[in-house]
């Protein structure tokens, strides 16, 4: 790799040092204009919900989308929840999710009284399956959540179709992928409507953040209105609706805008760490499933994700056990919604049980270097040989 965001070692110690540091599975790159930023913020004494960032950073990010429209609020999970309380999502209604995703996107669909209907995985990408999404259609069901995981985008066009046929609304869960794109079109702009999140372990991060994008001129205004409490923008204290405190902090904001200013610099170092795994793992190919990334995609990396062959006598846990005692966090594939107790169902969904059984997030972030690759490689082969 040609980047060492750590730089070098300069002496014995340090090289020592570096060797037995912890490798955390990821970690923010806060390398731009971050500070600058949120000093102005406090100069200004503008760190509530209002400030100049709110909108320069929803302009950079619908730019960066290739939408119209972006609305910043406080974390990627109350970006879903506005999603669906603007698109009318209300009890009796279904929405379709993948068993294979964090909880989070079928607890937004809880939030609205509906129902979250859960579908199996597609085995090389890891997200949900258009056949089974197409069987899971009923009367009562009235959205599609495609979650891009771990940075693969859906395959988009079968859900469209299906989607079109049944007048069903896409609201993407783009929380783990920004920068990954469909046929040359990035995600949030894909669908109805998309969700990204914005947390510290995110490729852009603001600590806490989240942000809807559309292209829907109507959907945007009623995303503004219900994050805002519901209060009419023409009468101030006046409130219509039932509404929101989901607004997102200028200080976020700024944070934001700052990351956004290198986006293409993060990403480029996420697809150089991807690179570099899949070079140094293509050797341990007896024992490892890498990430495949389909023809039709650009794959984000947000996490890069191995999946254990039968040829590993060891469990997942045992394999990240091995690792963390040299010293290198690793995290287990998202456990399926329906061995969740509150999603629990006595039906299997055995592509997505044999990913989560068997996948393993290793470290991937935009500070690693050619040593800690080289450190999580050599770990992750001791551990599955030995």
């Amino acid at each position: 790799m040609a980047a060492k965001p750590l730089g070098e070692p300069e002496t014995k110690q340090e090289q020592e040092q570096l060797l037995s540091a912890r490798i955390p599975v990821a970690a923010p790159v806060l390398d731009g204009r971050e500070a600058e930023y949120v000093a102005e913020c406090i100069e200004t004494e503008w760190i509530s919900s209002n400030g100049r960032f709110i909108s320069a950073f929803e302009s950079a990010f619908a730019e960066f989308c290739g939408v119209k429209h972006a609305i910043a609020v406080n974390n990627g999970t109350t970006a879903l929840h506005l999603a669906l309380v603007a698109l009318g999502i209300e009890a009796g209604d279904e929405v379709i999710v993948p068993t294979l995703t964090y909880i989070a996107s079928a607890n937004c669909v809880r939030y609205c009284n509906a129902v979250p209907v859960l579908v199996d995985s597609d085995r090389q990408t890891m997200n949900m399956d258009p056949a089974k999404v197409a069987a899971a259609v009923t009367p009562k069901t009235k959205a599609i959540i495609p979650v891009h995981l771990y940075g693969h985008p859906v395959d988009m066009d079968p859900l469209r179709e299906i989607a079109d046929k049944h007048g069903l609304f896409l609201v993407e869960d783009a929380a783990e992928a920004i920068g990954a794109s469909y046929k040359d079109k990035r995600v949030g702009g894909l669908g109805h409507c998309a969700t990204f999140s914005f947390f510290g372990n995110k490729i852009i991060t603001t600590g806490e953040g989240g942000m809807v994008t559309t292209d829907d001129d109507e959907l945007a205004a009623k995303l503004r209105l219900f994050k805002g409490q519901g209060m009419d923008p023409n009468r101030r204290y006046w409130f219509n609706v039932v509404g929101y405190n989901y607004r997102m902090t200028n200080v976020a904001a700024a944070i934001g805008l700052a990351q956004m200013e290198r986006v293409d610099q993060h990403l480029s170092r996420r697809a150089q760490v991807a690179s570099a795994y899949n070079a140094k793992l293509s050797a341990l190919a007896d024992f490892i499933e890498l990430p495949v990334t389909a023809n039709w995609a650009t794959h984000s990396h947000w996490m890069y994700v191995i999946t254990l062959k039968d040829s590993v006598a060891k469990s997942r846990d045992a394999v990240m056990a091995a690792l963390d005692k040299e010293n290198i966090e690793t995290r287990p594939v998202f456990y399926p919604m329906h061995h969740m107790p509150p999603y629990q169902e006595d039906r299997t969904y055995p592509i997505a049980e044999h990913l989560s059984a068997r996948g393993i997030n290793l470290p991937t972030h935009g500070r690693m270097t050619e040593r800690d690759i080289d450190r999580v490689v050599d770990a992750l082969r001791r551990a599955v040989i030995d």
